[in-house]
């Protein structure tokens, strides 16, 4: 453990792209709702970089802590409104209710603590036993789910394009690993710090998601948030891992504009350079390394970016290119520098345009 984790940063899921698209194209009533999301998320966004250096100016005081290696699960109800946390009606070890959202998030966070701990020896988010505690029907037809720092947060969708956005167990563990990354590296969220950091969740989303399902690379759907649109969106799931840039293309929502390829990458000002949309570069280097070494992706390809991860020199203003050299050395420092892993991590970042020399040796 690095650093302790923030408490002035907010990821949401859904990228501020889609809900733009939607403000532009929607009906009267889906652009007041998109106009209104986007408001809301970015006054959350305030309110927690406020809260955040109160907090350090105090001292940062962290929230109670679990017995070690224990998984301590809390789910509370908000009904609607957005005054957190709400009331408990699931705590750790209690039967499920007849709220599915309540169940989701109960089994979502599971998963995410099972992985963590049962493959990479993690003890929660902060290594350090932190309770897992959840938010269900967070506002009203509120189409996102985010991590504040503290808890994750839960929307139930409008129900016209997005459903409740539980029902997607990679979404819960791409949040709950924004926790992971601000507590280890915090990878700066802007530019391409900003797209590893959002790639990283994804990875480790779509782990979960394998985990769970207990899927090999080969079986894996590489989607990330497969199941939140209705059937009224033409499209599979906010991302795909396998083919950036083809998980939708909708009237209302967009295309997906993500690059495979840093010959694509999108140079803009919005969404802080483009951190949902650039993610796709090493989203797919991801994909690549996981494939070709084959079995399941949470043994090797997953040791070798959490590796990655926890490497004291990634810096939080790191590239893509910075963060590769760091993959092959770790790759190396596990397998060899002549494994078949080593090979896969180096043939996947440059098939995705991102240059690393041949040979790495630094340990």
């Amino acid at each position: 453990m690095r650093h302790s984790t923030s408490h002035g940063s907010v990821f949401y899921i859904l990228p501020p792209h889609m809900l733009t698209s939607l403000a532009q194209h929607g009906t009267q009533e889906q652009r007041t709702m998109a106009l209104q999301m986007l408001g809301h998320d970015h006054s959350i966004r305030t309110v927690r970089m406020a809260q955040g250096l109160l907090s350090s100016k105090h001292g940062g005081a962290r929230a109670s802590l679990t017995e070690e290696k224990a998984l301590y699960r809390t789910i509370y109800n908000v009904h609607g409104q957005t005054t957190l946390p709400g009331d408990q009606v699931r705590g750790e070890g209690q039967t499920p209710i007849q709220d599915v959202a309540v169940n989701e998030a109960y089994d979502g966070l599971g998963w995410t603590h099972a992985l963590y701990l049962q493959v990479y020896s993690r003890n929660s988010i902060d290594d350090a036993g932190m309770r897992l505690d959840a938010s269900v029907h967070y506002g009203t037809l509120y189409n996102n789910a985010f991590w504040n720092g503290e808890c994750m947060i839960f929307g139930d969708g409008d129900g016209q394009l997005f459903n409740r956005f539980t029902c997607a167990l990679d979404v819960i563990g791409h949040e709950l690993t924004h926790g992971v990354t601000e507590d280890e590296c915090k990878l700066a969220y802007v530019g391409q710090s900003g797209a590893l950091n959002e790639s990283i969740s994804d990875v480790f989303g779509s782990l979960v998601k394998q985990y769970a399902n207990h899927q090999t690379a080969d079986q894996a759907d590489w989607l990330i948030g497969h199941g939140l649109f209705t059937s009224k969106v033409h499209g599979q799931a906010l991302r795909s891992m396998r083919a950036p840039g083809e998980a939708y293309d909708d009237q209302l929502l967009g295309r997906d504009p993500q690059p495979s390829h840093m010959n694509n990458y999108v140079q803009t000002v919005e969404d802080n350079g483009g951190v949902h949309i650039n993610s796709g570069i090493p989203n797919h280097a991801f994909y690549l390394v996981a494939t070709a070494i084959g079995g399941f992706a949470w043994e090797k390809a997953g040791r070798i970016w959490y590796e990655t991860l926890r490497d004291p020199r990634l810096r939080s203003t790191a590239t893509f290119r910075m963060f590769a050299r760091l993959t092959l050395t770790n790759a190396e420092r596990i397998y060899g520098a002549s494994s078949t892993e080593w090979s896969a991590v180096h043939d996947a970042w440059s098939q995705v345009g991102v240059q690393v020399p041949a040979m790495i040796t630094e340990h």
